[in-house]
């Protein structure tokens, strides 16, 4: 046969999300530890867990998810594992809420009890679980039946992931109305999906205005893709408002004037805590509306305005209104065009958050000045600061030298992402130095798609593996020969699970120098410049 005429079937690849690897499920447990014993609205109503209570019911809330979601995946084993993922992440989120709600408990026989469900302290009603889906009148009636109980507790309702239509919003009109004094959460995200906008409008309507009124400390009106009309629909709820903590408007379609919209209907943002507008469409002049609201909220602890086209005008608006943030102790700009200018004014800011312990800058179109103007504010500020995120924004070695300063100083760090940038072996020599002496509770660093070749990720994996607490190292998708591999391999041999992936590394890279690499020329050059290296600490 032609060898020309040959024919062959196109490739197919297949990714399989499910099971997730042990790094994986190590590095959910860790959040969860970290979200059952971070002071918040529910320890100060519940109680805060010790670190060691919350270390056990995170490995507990971890394997029931896991177990739950691994006998979805066997039910359908040609699937790509995408649901048993989303089943994952949901039922380990509800199980951390309810002990969240639970509180500290005693121990019988040196266990920890896990409740079924908050519910059970009659305080929290819930219908979020189970398959996104519409719901209809009757099926409203059976679901918020509770809610009629004269006896019940209920102060937080959550209708998340059902899609309301009409019939079954005038269903829930007169039950909210029943129950809204003492209601202080509400979480309507996601419950409206899939319905045409004129019936959508309408549904807002009901059930803002059957909820005008209540005091509310929290409100999530997420996933709702509003726009400045829902976000008016809404008008009767969010005048009413006047001691909200939390307010989250994630995904909502918050243009320019829908952002005027919430400016303009919260009569009062002075208590506000949490203040969340991911992925939004928001532009420079709806930032600068955002602005304002950040100005009248002097409280706000954790305020995220990741991935809403906020360009320089608008990242300085935002930087300057942060700075009134005094108490500020998570920041989540991650995701905008903000460039040089808007990082240069943020960083005249830092110093205002003596508190801050999180801060998510990447893909900010820093670059190296804007880089460093943020890495020295924060060197001389934030002395419990924990995640450093800076991924993405064309660093370099320059840039890096500023960014190890300012590590260095940093003993509490848990966190380092630095992903996407250009520090290649010098940048990251540096860095690396400044992780050397103390930093006893670091647990991951990110460095992949960095130009990184041998040196580099040796040192960085020699002064890593000693780490006590050290979880995970991502050093993939960089320019490592097939020696340096190995080498790297070898130094984490005795724990091969701090290891991140290595299956996009390029040993024949842009940057390979083949008789560099084969003579160690490069290697030599890097270690000899280590000899004089000094990374000044603040006394």
């Amino acid at each position: 046969m032609d060898s020309a005429a040959q024919t062959f079937p196109p490739r197919v690849m297949s990714i399989k999300l499910w099971p997730p690897s042990q790094s994986t499920r190590f590095m959910l447990i860790e959040r969860i530890i970290k979200n059952l014993t971070t002071p918040s609205i529910f320890s100060r109503k519940y109680g805060l867990l010790s670190k060691e209570e919350a270390e056990e019911d995170a490995k507990k809330v971890e394997d029931i998810a896991f177990a739950t979601a691994n006998q979805h995946f066997e039910k359908e084993p040609d699937g790509d594992g995408s649901s048993a993922v989303q089943i994952y992440a949901k039922e380990s989120s509800r199980l951390m809420l309810d002990i969240l709600k639970r509180g500290p408990v005693l121990k019988e026989d040196g266990e920890a009890i896990i409740s079924e469900r908050a519910a059970a302290k009659g305080t929290v009603f819930d219908i979020s679980g189970g398959r996104r889906a519409f719901i209809d009148a009757e099926e409203a009636k059976e679901l918020l039946e509770p809610l009629k109980d004269p006896g019940n507790l209920f102060t937080k309702i959550c209708f998340s992931n059902r899609s309301f239509g009409l019939d079954a919003a005038r269903v829930a009109e007169p039950i909210l109305m029943s129950i809204k004094d003492r209601l202080t959460e509400v979480d309507l995200s996601d419950f409206i999906a899939g319905r045409p906008e004129g019936e959508a409008l309408e549904v807002v309507n009901i059930f803002s205005s059957a909820l005008e009124g209540c005091d509310l400390r929290s409100l999530d009106l997420s996933n709702n893709a509003m726009g400045e009309k829902g976000v008016r629909a809404f008008g009767s709820l969010l005048k009413s408002q006047k001691h909200l903590e939390e307010l989250y408007l994630m995904n909502d379609g918050i243009s320019e004037e829908a952002a005027r919209a919430i400016c303009e209907l919260i009569p009062s943002t002075d208590k506000l805590r949490i203040l969340q507008f991911h992925n939004n469409m928001t532009g420079d002049e709806g930032a600068i509306a955002i602005s304002e609201i950040v100005k009248g909220s002097p409280a706000l602890e954790d305020f995220r305005c990741s991935s809403t086209r906020v360009g320089s005008e608008g990242g300085v608006a935002l930087a300057e209104a942060i700075g009134t943030c005094t108490h500020l102790k998570k920041l989540d700009l991650r995701d905008n065009m903000f460039g040089v200018e808007a990082g240069i004014a943020l960083s005249k800011s830092i110093s205002a958050f003596p508190g801050l312990t999180e801060i998510y800058l990447s893909y900010l179109n820093l670059e190296d000045e804007g880089a460093e103007a943020l890495a020295n504010a924060l060197k001389d500020s934030a002395p419990s600061l924990e995640v450093l995120e800076m991924a993405g924004n064309d660093i370099t070695a320059k840039g890096a030298a500023s960014i190890a300063a300012c590590v260095a100083t940093k003993q509490f760090l848990s966190k380092l992402y630095l992903a996407e940038n250009e520090l290649k072996d010098d940048g990251v020599i540096l860095i690396s130095k400044a992780l050397q002496d103390g930093h006893g509770q670091l647990s991951e660093v990110d460095v992949s798609t960095n130009s990184i070749r041998r040196a580099g990720a040796r040192f960085l994996a020699q002064i890593l593996v000693q780490k006590p607490g050290f979880k995970l190292l991502n050093i993939n998708a960089n320019y490592i020969s097939e020696e340096g591999i190995d080498e790297v391999k070898d130094i984490f041999k005795n724990s091969p699970s701090m290891l991140g992936p290595l299956d996009e590394n390029d040993p024949e890279g842009e940057d390979y120098d083949e008789d560099a690499e084969e003579n160690g020329d490069h290697d030599d050059e890097l270690e000899s410049k280590l000899k004089g290296l000094d990374i000044k600490r603040d006394e």
